[in-house]
């Protein structure tokens, strides 16, 4: 199963060119990590922080394959490809209204305890179940 939010490209995601700043293009990924996170896993990262927990990105793959422009609408696509005791990687992808990609990759996140230091911290039972809805199954 797929986690999928649409986004509209705005006048602030575009460089002068008018296509998508790639750093834009990182922010709604991160903007997708959080709304899953929020709303599939139960797990704000308001509530997550007021915890000392985080949820660091440790690894990004990304390409970038077609331009975005303002006025698009893209829909952005997260399954899970990996599933560790404290990580995860999740594959994604944004494609524009006629399902061409504009953006892919992997990213690997990990959950952390914070305090002194930073620690990983395995995912508790409850929150594996919930990730474990997001494999992708061919």
């Amino acid at each position: 199963m797929n986690f999928t939010k649409t986004e509209p490209i705005r006048f602030k995601h575009v460089d002068y060119a008018g296509i998508v700043f790639y750093p834009r293009f990182l922010e709604m990924l991160n903007d997708l990590v959080e709304d899953w996170f929020a709303e599939a896993l139960d797990r704000p990262f308001a509530k997550i922080h007021e915890q000392n927990v985080g949820i660091p990105t440790v690894d990004l793959k990304v390409q970038f394959k077609k331009a975005a422009r303002i006025g698009d609408v893209l829909t952005k696509q997260l399954w899970v490809i990996n599933l560790g005791g404290a990580s995860v990687t999740c594959g994604f992808r944004f494609a524009d209204e006629n399902d061409k990609t504009c953006l892919e990759g992997e990213v690997t996140l990990v959950n952390v305890k914070l305090g002194d230091g930073i620690k990983a911290e395995p995912f508790t039972d409850d929150t594996r179940t919930k990730i474990e809805q997001y494999f992708l199954k061919f």
